[in-house]
């Protein structure tokens, strides 16, 4: 049996935008504390709004100051945090886009969480746009996601599906061999723990554990369902230019798909270097 261990830990406190690395962090039920803790709503369009809709919010970046508060920096190198009575003014200004950000609010508010209306009429066609597939690729299996199809995120979070996204570097170092041109860091597919499967011979190792447990420590978590990507993985992040060619590559060697995700059955702390056995 290959030892699995984790080597990162990623931790967004604000959706779609740049994140921390934290030695250690608490989870629950929720999630990473502190991980998706904000978002932008639309002022235009309408909605919560993440990069697969405003892709420029791949270029800021943000990090918790406390349990509360965060602070949000701009391509620009300039900072606001998220308490202060200027934030909407001035991230609007820097996206050069009217929006809000917004805390978590409780899930019986629906119309929060409720998805803002599409781009375009022809719901294929939108579902291409935000996943990124040209018309003669097929569109992701989106029967275990029946819930996002009408709100942007299960109501009460600001996660896509699921609380947790994990995927290992043997994935990554997958598509990196098959697509030399491209670059497959994990900046673009903002996993929350990065695993290595030491000695795995396998492609993408951790989709066999869809349906099993992840043991970490006193942690539980539930892998439910791989995680089918999106535009966003194409959009600039970082130093990372816009490569429509991902996706590509993608569809070619993985179905489209890359990481998994999962649920907390048990919450506790998680340190980097710790061991996973797979249950």
């Amino acid at each position: 049996m290959s030892e699995i261990t984790i080597t990162e830990i990623h931790r967004y406190p604000v959706k779609s935008m740049l994140g921390e690395t934290p030695s250690e962090v608490m989870v629950s039920e929720r999630g990473i504390q502190g991980d998706r803790a904000w978002a932008t709503r639309d002022e235009i369009r309408g909605g919560i709004r993440g990069a697969k809709k405003l892709p420029q919010l791949m270029l800021f970046g943000a990090r918790s100051i406390d349990g509360n508060t965060s602070e949000i920096t701009a391509p620009d190198g300039s900072t606001c945090l998220t308490s202060s009575d200027e934030m909407n003014h001035w991230l609007s200004e820097k996206l050069d886009h009217s929006v809000t950000l917004w805390p978590l609010l409780p899930p019986d508010n629906l119309e929060h969480y409720r998805r803002g209306a599409p781009d375009s009429e022809d719901f294929e066609l939108e579902l291409r746009e935000i996943f990124g597939r040209t018309p003669d690729e097929p569109l992701p299996d989106l029967s275990a996601f029946a819930e996002v199809i009408e709100f942007e995120s299960p109501p009460g979070t600001y996660f896509d599906a699921f609380p947790i996204m994990l995927m290992t570097q043997q994935s990554l170092d997958t598509m990196s061999q098959a697509a030399p041109n491209s670059v497959f860091d994990e900046k673009r597919f903002r996993a929350n723990f990065v695993l290595d499967v030491g000695g795995s011979t396998e492609r993408f190792p951790e989709q066999a554990w869809i349906g099993k447990e992840l043991h970490i420590g006193e942690v539980v978590l539930k892998v439910i369902d791989t995680c089918p990507r999106c535009s966003m993985t194409t959009h600039a992040t970082d130093t990372l230019p816009r490569d429509t060619d991902i996706m590509r590559h993608l569809v070619t060697e993985a179905e489209g798909n890359l990481g998994v995700y999962a649920k907390v059955v048990r919450g506790g702390a998680i340190t980097q270097g710790q061991t996973v056995t797979v249950v």
